[in-house]
């Protein structure tokens, strides 16, 4: 794999060379198994059709190219200009725009944007395992600030100066442990919304960390060790603090204000999805592994523009 970004466009600029990695990623040692009866090379094979790049299969006769089953599939955009756009979401600190994308690989914003969605699909994290421990707690809002609302804006969405009744609410823990986060888009934060997804994700027995808000309250008595720090008086007290899913936060408004600017509560978690990956994938990675480890996540993950765009009810 290349190690910066100039090395990744010249890599990937040939279209064998683009084929020849993701089949290396999805099939053991790159060798094709057809989507259409799941026959391996070693069990049938398969051959080359050099002129349409890609294989067909001895045994049901269908054609099948490295797309199927991935991300990329039903896709005319070529994996040059995939593989480039993907390097650049998983590495760039800050997330980068649909029109950035746009620009720099010559496709359609529209395009871009579909691309860039898509993408973040691939990152969302499907972990199970409980946080061990020990967990800061904390929530986030995001969206405009109602102070640099037009008045008549403000009065219709009935929003005082510094009101959150129509902030997106984010609920986010990082194991300090493993130095993972985990943060979903909650509906409020209730104490039943964020105990909940406590109790979800945290073992049992378990030292959380949170601030004073009154939804963490009553965690002592369903199996955790539950520690409090008071934000109007100090932030930090030993090891009671939350400083470091605040820095989790910090990172995700930069992406947030200062690249995307605008983004709707409705496609808010998957750029969620995009700052954990940079975020978890961080410490013991450099740009090419973390590149290698989201390209070996595009297997079995579809995303169609209707239910991207909720015109069709869909996985996303």
């Amino acid at each position: 794999m290349p190690e910066t970004l100039i090395e990744a466009i010249r890599y990937f600029s040939d279209e064998q060379t683009c084929i020849n990695a993701v089949a290396y990623l999805r099939w053991e040692d790159g060798s094709p198994v057809c989507p259409k009866c799941n026959a391996a090379q070693g069990e049938r094979n398969h051959y080359w059709l050099t002129t349409q790049k890609r294989w067909k299969c001895y045994a049901c006769r269908k054609q099948f190219s490295v797309k199927v089953g991935t991300i990329f599939e039903d896709s005319p955009i070529g994996l040059d200009k995939w593989l480039t756009a993907l390097w650049l979401l998983v590495n760039c600190k800050n997330g980068v725009s649909s029109y950035e994308i746009s620009r720099d690989l010559g496709i359609s914003q529209k395009a871009a944007w579909f691309v860039l969605q898509r993408l973040r699909h691939v990152l969302k994290d499907t972990t199970v395992i409980p946080m061990k421990g020990p967990v800061e707690a904390d929530e986030s809002f995001h969206g405009g600030k109602p102070k640099n609302m037009h008045r008549s804006r403000r009065l219709k969405m009935r929003v005082a100066m510094n009101g959150y009744e129509e902030k997106t609410a984010v609920f986010g823990m990082l194991d300090r442990e493993t130095r993972k986060v985990r943060a979903q888009v909650v509906p409020n934060v209730k104490r039943e919304t964020l105990q909940r997804a406590i109790l979800d994700r945290v073992g049992f027995g378990a030292t959380v960390y949170s601030d004073g808000w009154p939804g963490y309250d009553g965690l002592d008595a369903k199996g955790f060790i539950h520690e409090t720090v008071n934000h109007v008086e100090e932030y930090v007290r030993g090891q009671v603090h939350t400083q470091a899913i605040e820095n989790f936060w910090s990172l995700l408004k930069r992406g947030l204000n200062g690249t995307y600017v605008a983004v709707e509560p409705y496609h808010m978690d998957r750029y969620l999805d995009e700052a954990m990956f940079r975020f978890n994938h961080r410490i013991g990675h450099t740009d090419s592994t973390r590149f290698a480890q989201a390209l070996a996540q595009v297997v079995s993950r579809r995303l169609t523009y209707k239910e991207l765009t909720g015109k069709e009810a869909g996985s996303c």
